[in-house]
């Protein structure tokens, strides 16, 4: 089996397993208690603060753990919205579901939302968002990189507005961070989502990171964990295995950055020569290891389950939407028509995948296209019967 579903989640690297170990037998005292068995589980919790915030350039102080990226996203949003009564929030089209839903959530309340469109290539217009800022304009959210077509946003451009306006900009860094360079202060950032089980940590860890002096309301009330900011007992192994990921992936970014860019601009390469495929998102600003297609005249959920009878296991569009029948809404908000965007795919390369792992993908979605082609309905004469 290849496994290239790493946008989706990724292995649990042995390093991680094996720096959580103790904190479930050995160090299991809870770090909020006074007496000196519980130090160790409060110091190692400290060291991991550390090591998720030099990632991106942050002080310690400022890393605040969660259960994951989702929660993140949620506190970010409803923390900002509820210091004011009412307000004009911006965000994009393209967000994840956490975002996207947790805006309409605010719409509810009485808060108004923008979401600004996106390029053919999903990009987000920086000036776009300066137009769309408003005197009642509380918070700006664009996502680092998009979960499904992999195109890195102007984070630092939008950012900069954001500061010149004096208004808060928070980034859903769930797919981004460990994967490609960020620094919180170079790019104006105040509040970044993020995620353990996308760098080889485990389901269930994340963080928020909080600039210093941005009060926001608790989204979890009852204890004084995390500084008083959000309550629960500290899930202390996986506190310390999303530090040791986090650290994992700085010490590596750059060698990642390199081979599975390589890789995936051989995979996209071979694909695309497959008539009526096309890539969607930006062909060069995008995540290193992810390839997002869309293959005419075939449905993606037929598409999936041939590829893991050929050994390989994908992705159409997001895993956190994969119930739904509707098609993306990233796809649809790029221009695709619905037919189209109906037969999604994505690859998404990790640093567990081997150099050779791209070519055999190529050659299954080659085989299982041509198959699937040959008896769709809608596929006539060697094209689809839009064409």
């Amino acid at each position: 089996m290849i496994y290239a579903d790493n946008s989706a989640t990724t292995k649990v690297k042995p390093e991680v397993i094996d720096a959580m170990l103790p904190f479930f037998g050995e160090h299991y005292g809870n770090p909020s208690s006074l007496y000196a068995f519980a130090y160790d589980a409060k110091r190692a919790v400290e060291e991991a603060r550390e090591k998720v915030a030099e990632v991106i350039g942050a002080k310690s102080r400022e890393i605040f753990f969660t259960s994951c990226g989702s929660e993140s996203d949620n506190w970010a949003l409803r923390g900002v919205a509820s210091k004011f009564d009412g307000g004009h929030i911006i965000t994009s089209a393209i967000e994840h579901p956490a975002i996207m839903q947790t805006c309409k959530y605010l719409e509810k309340k009485g808060y108004r939302v923008t979401y600004l469109p996106v390029s053919e290539l999903g990009e987000v217009n920086p000036d776009d968002v300066r137009a769309a800022i408003c005197d009642d304009t509380i918070l700006i959210s664009v996502m680092t990189a998009n979960n499904e077509i992999g195109t890195i946003q102007p984070i630092a451009e939008i950012g900069k507005i954001a500061r010149e306006k004096k208004i808060l900009f928070h980034t859903d860094a769930v797919q981004a961070y460990g994967h490609i360079p960020i620094n919180v202060d170079e790019m104006n950032i105040d509040l970044l989502s993020l995620s353990g089980h996308k760098i080889g940590a485990p389901k269930g860890i994340g963080a928020l990171y909080i600039r210093t002096g941005i009060k926001l309301n608790n989204l979890i009330c009852g204890g004084g964990q995390e500084r008083g900011r959000r309550a629960g007992t500290e899930n202390v192994p996986y506190i310390v295995g999303l530090g040791c990921a986090a650290s994992l992936a700085a010490r590596d970014m750059e060698e990642n950055i390199k081979k599975l860019s390589a890789m995936r601009e051989r995979l996209i390469e071979r694909v695309t020569k497959i008539p009526y495929c096309r890539l969607t998102g930006h062909p060069t600003n995008r995540l290193p290891g992810l390839v997002s297609i869309v293959i005419e005249g075939i449905e993606g959920e037929a598409l999936l389950l041939n590829m893991f009878n050929e050994g390989i296991c994908a992705s159409s569009g997001s895993a956190c939407s994969s119930g739904s029948l509707d098609p993306s809404h990233v796809l649809l908000a790029i221009g695709l028509p619905h037919h189209i965007a109906h037969g999604s795919l994505r690859i998404s390369l990790g640093e567990e995948n081997e150099v050779g792992d791209e070519i055999k993908i190529a050659e299954a979605i080659e085989k299982v296209s041509a198959r699937l082609r040959a008896m769709s309905p809608v596929w006539e004469n060697g094209k689809p019967m839009w064409a």
